[in-house]
């Protein structure tokens, strides 16, 4: 395996991304999206490397406004934005000499399996999704906090009006205000188990209005590819992954695996290598027609 830099571009911004390539053809090129403020060399990194030991090109990219990529405000979670790089990756690997001809399959991990449900769902040009311990956010059974969406909207007016973006830290060691509340994502993001020096502790206090109300059902009931769910009973919401399974009418598999908790999925090699060997039996299942 080999990595390569590669990047493109969406909405004007430059997204920087490192891919990852087998030692022969590959099979096909993966686009990765990987958890919420993290960057390409954490858990997406992680996976792309996996897969490409399996034969496939595999692309781990920072999404805009976090690592290496442009954009405005930094730290900006925007699950719709988010989906969208997806699709102009998708562009960028098809168009790429490396990986031009390749079909084109995707594996989401955490909130990037949600992102990428919507992606797939709206891109005909995706051909298989696998996710891993995906975060299904679900408005109809876990209503919004309108408070939170209001906070959202109040700290974008006062960007756009004076280019002061308010951030919280993404992580802190007793929770608190911030991006992620939960402290094992404290003890990834926040120690040198996760803290890679292309990663920022932040999180734009308008991603609020933007990630609350974002819901991954509808995206499930639109899926019209091959899927696989990796999941665990110890991994974020249990019901919300079955919820989103269920609502999948495409054909599907699911991989239920022993974790510590969710962000185990991010670094432990057993987790990591048996859920790329799920993906990418899907995948060479697919692929074979």
């Amino acid at each position: 395996m080999r990595t390569e830099h590669f990047t493109f571009t969406n909405d004007g911004d430059q997204l920087v991304g490192v891919l990852h390539l087998p030692e022969g053809e590959p099979l096909a090129a993966i686009v990765t999206s990987g958890p919420l403020t993290s960057v390409k060399e954490q858990a997406a990194g992680a996976y792309a490397r996996a897969m490409a030991e399996r034969g496939f090109a595999a692309l781990a990219f920072d999404h805009r406004t976090f690592g290496e990529s442009e954009g405005q405000p930094r730290q900006f979670e925007n699950p719709i934005g988010k989906a969208q790089d997806i699709q102009q990756a998708v562009t960028a690997l098809l168009a790429d000499e490396r990986t031009a001809g390749l079909p084109v399959v995707a594996v989401g991990v955490c909130a990037g399996a949600g992102y990428m449900a919507r992606a797939v769902a709206d891109d005909a040009r995706i051909q298989a999704f696998a996710g891993v311990a995906g975060y299904y956010s679900d408005t109809a059974d876990a209503p919004p906090s309108q408070e939170a969406i209001a906070r959202g909207r109040a700290a974008e007016q006062v960007w756009r009006e004076t280019g002061v973006a308010e951030t919280i830290p993404a992580v802190a060691p007793d929770g608190g205000d911030v991006g992620m509340p939960l402290r094992e994502a404290y003890e990834y993001y926040g120690t040198s188990r996760g803290a890679v020096p292309n990663y920022t502790n932040g999180y734009a206090v308008q991603s609020f209005a933007y990630s609350a109300d974002f819901d991954t059902i509808e995206a499930a009931a639109r899926l019209a590819v091959p899927f696989t769910m990796v999941h665990s009973e110890n991994a974020l919401v249990p019901p919300f992954a079955r919820k989103f399974y269920a609502t999948v009418s495409s054909p599907k598999s699911e991989l239920w695996l022993d974790s510590v908790g969710q962000i185990d999925f991010y670094d432990d090699p057993r987790l990591i290598n048996a859920a790329a060997d799920a993906a990418a039996e899907l995948f060479r299942s697919t692929l074979a027609g």
